[in-house]
């Protein structure tokens, strides 16, 4: 299945513009690909506020980490300030991924 971004107005693929896609391309109806999409990203998302990594094969991964606490420096006034202890996460392209966006970058 080939799915064509190319019509897209914007440099940046929104939830909406995925919907948009499934519509189109897939012909789902428009509320199935909005649920679709959105069902999606709170999968990836719950999964990584309870802790867990997240893959997809052929795209990469996402992984928590967790910050150490380290001192800080206000950049307009110079003031040490602590940065507290957090949990970040990560993205990953998988080597598939990087292939594809090296190639478009050669051929482009």
């Amino acid at each position: 299945m080939d799915i064509s971004v190319e019509s897209l107005e914007t440099p940046t693929l929104t939830k909406a513009q995925l919907a948009e896609l499934l519509f189109e391309q897939i012909g789902l109806n428009k509320r199935e690909s909005k649920d679709m999409i959105d069902a999606f990203f709170d999968l990836i998302s719950e999964s990584l506020v309870e802790g867990r990594d997240v893959k997809i094969s052929g795209f990469g991964n996402f992984q928590i980490r967790t910050k150490a606490p380290r001192p800080g420096r206000n950049p307009r006034t110079g003031e040490a300030i602590p940065i507290q202890a957090r949990r970040v996460v990560t993205f990953h392209a998988s080597h598939k991924l990087k292939e594809q966006i090296q190639d478009a970058g050669r051929r482009g």
